[in-house]
């Protein structure tokens, strides 16, 4: 294969990458000899080669451009529609407006091709599910499969049929607000839930996963491509420079799974990788993608990351910026309409191929296709007579929420909670309508949220006393762009006589109860996009409250609202009991009350390793071993370089022992794969999951690598006391990675350690050897 991008700094387009990466122990050992995504339906080609050879120019540009909704244009939404100037809407939620619409694109046009409307369905639509960060933290793929199965059915139910999710981007630091957004630190955890989140989405038939999407699922598109959670500093929207080593192992992994698990759609990331803008980047979406991985879906930009390739100083205008990115094989524009306004002189001055314009054209209606809608582009009355929040998506929400939960601290067994007595609920998170459900929850509406307060409430009855106040308040003094999202009034202390006497208020309701619940973290604007932080400190005067508290010796439990680590060092020190509960969604606020009173049991562990401080990031768990591995942790004299909390790490009201693993066989081919075998005990006096890890180190090769990378998980319930054998299988294949040294992804001769636990510092150890 030729190189058709020598402008950039680097040229992977020689190489061959063959990726194993799926969820468990499926793993690809090399590239299907068959396209990915193959849009090989005979039906589906013969309308979609007719409608490309009768299509104006003008037509094939309006397949290739999305509007904004509520965006400014200068043609009324009916008349682009009507023209055809127009190939999907974005960000509307109306759906009468969107079957009027649609009315118009298939009875009152030349084509009746039907349009896609497309929205942000991140953890659900109406129904708020935990944010994506917590769906990782459950170890259990089953979780986000079936939170976006049901946000799938919600908005296909009023005409959505694309979400712009799930975001697979790995991010290793947490100053980075989109952490929320994804799976955490590791590529394997990734891909798993990529995948998940995928067969969810599109409601995929086993075995079936390219098919076509049912009419109560919808599009997924992965996104962002690629190296998005690499940026500087993790500062939104900065460059990201990842070395060829980090961006095959561990940055491409998660959306080759997606790919795998049948995404109908991509989409092109804002930033610089390397230099070249990823909307841009030929060799990202064109060598690696369509070459390499044959992928045949469709990809879209994001939201004016096109045009805004000029403001990078990468095109010198937009009609270059226009041409670069449907080169290098953007399909669709996101609201901005370079693509409208520049490509037809572009094409006629020969700098775009007729043909390249027609690919984009023939991969967006694929996905039409694929969804249906040339044969029912109108919403099924069924779906459409389904209310949204109804019992069947609480109920789901709820399951999720208890099951995300992690479980950081808990001496003295402060946790579970009695349902009797005085209970103390603390903190500006405590009766939070819209902090419970969290960022990027566009379709939500606060009035269906359960808040902690009303949790609790709906838990104990007249059976306890809870006594509530907000302690003191936070706000984000930056305005974030999603400020207008909901508008519930927040409390506000306006003197600092009435600051001050809220705070003593809350510490004399501590003082008087049996136990208190702090309920801390960050508002739902402090995460998510626009939304990095330079501190990882618990926002205001909250560190104080909680010392305080700490200082009245009642027993207490730290509750933790937010979507990354914060620096709780003094409060793992201080604190007896601390539950991570994330942004738990509609019914957060009945999950976290099933946790605290035992109806459930936390089971979630880590999905990214916790530091004690920003000044320790990164602190991802698999980094290369160096020249002095006994000191690895005392990198730092002024403290200690170990995390706070390790990757995986996550308690549980009962307790759990492993057994030493046995392996099935000694010494495995590339080619081949063993079982590694070992018994896990409940050995408490309560029911609980445990979620076992497999790890595994390459003692030697053509580089260097990690000290253990995460290559096999499970999670499963014990009854207390029960002992069960688990088997985890590991493929020879999941042991590749892409080489510096040999610039090509293969399965290395080695000795290999292994390890099983129920964290990344797993102790109960074996090994291995892979031959020829």
């Amino acid at each position: 294969m030729s190189c058709s991008f020598r402008s950039s700094a680097r040229c992977f387009a020689c190489t061959t990458l063959v990726l194993s990466v799926a969820a468990f122990s499926t793993h690809a050992q090399s590239l299907p000899s068959q396209p990915i995504a193959s849009n090989s339906d005979p039906v589906a080609d013969k309308l979609v080669d007719d409608l490309i050879q009768r299509m104006t120019l003008d037509e094939k540009l309006g397949q290739i451009s999305q509007n904004a909704y509520k965006e400014p244009d200068t043609v009324s939404h009916d008349d682009r529609v009507k023209n055809e100037q127009v190939g999907s809407f974005l960000f509307l939620k109306d759906p009468k407006e969107m079957d009027r619409l649609q009315h118009l694109a298939v009875e009152q046009t030349r084509l009746h091709i039907p349009l896609v409307f497309g929205f942000d369905v991140i953890h659900g639509y109406r129904t708020i599910y935990p944010v994506p960060i917590a769906m990782a933290a459950s170890w259990d793929p089953a979780v986000p499969e079936k939170a976006q199965r049901m946000a799938a059915r919600e908005a296909a139910s009023v005409g959505i049929r694309w979400a712009f999710g799930p975001m697979v981007d790995i991010a290793r630091d947490p100053r980075w607000g989109r952490m929320m957004e994804g799976a955490g630190e590791d590529p394997f955890l990734g891909s798993a839930m990529a995948a998940a989140q995928i067969r969810g989405f599109q409601g995929a038939k086993p075995g079936d996963p390219q098919g076509m999407i049912p009419a109560d699922a919808i599009m997924a598109c992965v996104k962002h491509f690629a190296g998005y959670g690499a940026a500087l500093g993790g500062r939104d929207y900065s460059e990201s420079n990842i070395s060829d080593e980090q961006l095959w192992n561990v940055y491409l992994p998660p959306f080759r799974a997606a790919i795998e698990a049948g995404s109908a759609s991509l989409m092109s990331a804002y930033m610089d990788l390397n230099g070249v803008p990823a909307s841009g980047n030929h060799w990202l979406l064109h060598d690696v993608l369509r070459d390499d991985w044959h992928f045949q879906g469709m990809v879209v930009s994001d939201w004016h990351s096109i045009e805004s390739q000029t403001r990078h100083g990468f095109s010198k205008d937009d009609a270059d910026a226009a041409v670069r990115s449907l080169n290098a094989g953007v399909d669709m524009e996101m609201t901005s309409t370079v693509y409208r306004d520049t490509l037809a002189q572009s094409l006629k001055d020969g700098a775009v191929p007729m043909a390249t314009l027609d690919q984009a054209v023939r991969n967006i209606l694929h996905a039409k296709y694929r969804l249906g809608l040339f044969q029912h582009p109108y919403t099924a009355p069924e779906l459409a007579a389904v209310p949204l929040v109804n019992p069947e998506q609480r109920a789901a929400a709820r399951a999720a929420g208890a099951r995300t939960a992690v479980l950081l601290r808990n001496e003295g067994s402060v946790l579970p909670l009695k349902k009797t007595g005085t209970i103390a609920l603390i903190g500006p998170l405590a009766n939070s309508k819209t902090s419970i459900m969290g960022s990027w929850s566009l379709a939500g509406n606060p009035a269906d949220s359960v808040t902690v307060l009303e949790g609790l409430k709906n838990k104990l009855g007249a059976s306890a006393t809870i006594n509530y106040t907000v302690g003191v308040e936070i706000e984000r003094v930056q305005p974030s762009i999603f400020d207008d999202q909901f508008h519930e009034p927040k409390p506000t202390i306006t003197t600092q006589a009435g600051k001050d006497a809220e705070f003593a208020k809350a510490i004399d309701l501590i003082q008087h109860s049996d136990v208190a619940v702090l309920a801390l973290g960050e508002l739902e604007n402090m995460s998510g996009e626009a939304a990095s932080r330079a501190s990882l400190s618990l926002p205001g005067k909250q560190e104080e409250l909680l010392e305080a508290a700490v200082a009245t010796g009642k027993p207490l439990v730290l509750l933790l609202l937010n979507a990354r680590p914060l620096d709780i060092t003094w409060a793992n020190e201080h604190v007896p009991s601390i539950l991570e509960a994330w942004y738990p969604g509609t019914e957060g606020g009945n999950a976290i009350a099933d946790v605290l009173f035992g109806d459930a049991v936390p089971g979630g562990k880590l999905p990214f390793s916790w530091p004690r401080n920003v000044g320790q990031i990164p602190v991802n768990y698999a980094q290369n071993e160096t020249q002095d591995p006994d000191s690895v942790d005392r990198r730092y004299w002024d403290q200690t370089s170990k995390p706070l909390f390790p990757f995986g790490y996550g308690l549980s009201y009962t307790t759990f022992t492993f057994g030493q693993p046995t392996l099935s066989a000694a010494t495995i081919t590339t080619t081949g794969s063993l079982d590694a075998t070992f018994a896990v005990t409940n050995s408490g006096q309560t029911d609980g999951d445990e979620v076992v890890q497999l790890y595994t180190h390459q003692r030697y090769g053509s580089a260097s690598r990690p000290r253990r990378e995460l290559k096999g998980f499970e999670r499963i319930h014990l009854k207390a006391g029960e002992t069960r054998s688990v088997t985890l299988h590991l493929p020879a294949s999941s042991l590749g990675f892409w080489s510096p040294q040999t610039h090509h992804w293969s399965v290395e001769p080695s000795t290999f350690d292994l390890w099983v636990g129920d964290n990344s510092n797993a102790t109960l150890h074996t090994t291995f050897t892979v031959t020829p």
